[in-house]
């Protein structure tokens, strides 16, 4: 499904990734771990066309297609979705405007007709309850006034309407307390399937013993450094990077 082969990124002249490779299939959760400044966050800009960052190096291919050719939006619609790690509000926008227009825009990509009126309800309903999320906040501007637990959740309701073929999680467990974090997983968990893949970019293990990785990667200076099964993350989180950083430095 995605493909990363050497991939170098900088910003404002300053190199972050430094050679990364990575390859996702179709039914997996990949878990990206790292310490600060280590690049995660930048890959996941990165893979959305955030404008800010530069390729200078390297080709990254989803489902065949060349990915850094393709403006943010038509990778959205190619069916990429980012959580963000900081969801910002849109004051005046409801949430179901903002949902019916990016589901539409996502279905004319695709040559499809508008959703009707009564099949985007029925959807709104199905996924609200499958992320457990407040009517009331589903009936509000998006993301405004909403609690740092509520735009999460917020975030993966986007995700299950628009069903995305890979989703990105960046830090999404960043600020949550225990149960809006349990909340949050479990409505990832609901939606994988065997045709769609998963990134989850952490940095604590604590979420991955909710949201199950097939795979874990260490993130070190801009290059995966480390890939094993999710008992890596069980060491990272009883011996946190620095035997990583040193392992590394000497090599």
């Amino acid at each position: 499904m995605l493909t990363i082969k050497n991939l170098h990124a900088s910003i404002n002249g300053k190199e972050i990734l430094r050679g990364i490779d990575l390859t996702v299939n179709a039914g997996e959760v990949h878990a990206i771990m790292g310490p600060n400044g280590s690049g995660k966050s930048t890959l996941s800009a990165v893979l959305t066309g955030n404008p800010l960052f530069t390729v200078t190096q390297g080709e990254v291919f989803f489902n065949g297609k060349n990915l850094l050719e393709m403006k943010p939006e038509d990778r959205s619609r190619e069916g990429i979705f980012l959580s963000f790690q900081y969801p910002v509000e849109i004051p005046g926008v409801s949430m179901a405007n903002f949902m019916r227009t990016a589901i539409n825009a996502h279905r004319g990509y695709k040559g499809l007709e508008p959703i009707s009126a009564s099949d985007f309800l029925k959807l709104m309903r199905e996924k609200k309850e499958l992320v457990e999320l407040d009517s009331k906040l589903a009936s509000r501007s998006v993301n405004e006034g909403f609690s740092g637990g509520e735009k999460k959740r917020n975030e993966i309701f986007q995700m299950a309407m628009l069903e995305p073929k890979l989703s990105i999680l960046d830090e999404t467990d960043s600020g949550l307390d225990i149960d809006a974090l349990r909340i949050v997983a479990e409505g990832v968990n609901k939606l994988k399937r065997d045709d769609n893949a998963c990134v989850v970019i952490t940095h604590y293990q604590r979420l991955l013993d909710y949201i199950k990785p097939d795979i874990v990667h260490v993130l070190y200076k801009g290059k995966i450094v480390r890939t094993a099964g999710a008992e890596l993350a069980l060491e990272l989180e009883e011996r946190g990077y620095e035997w990583i950083k040193q392992q590394v430095d000497e090599e």
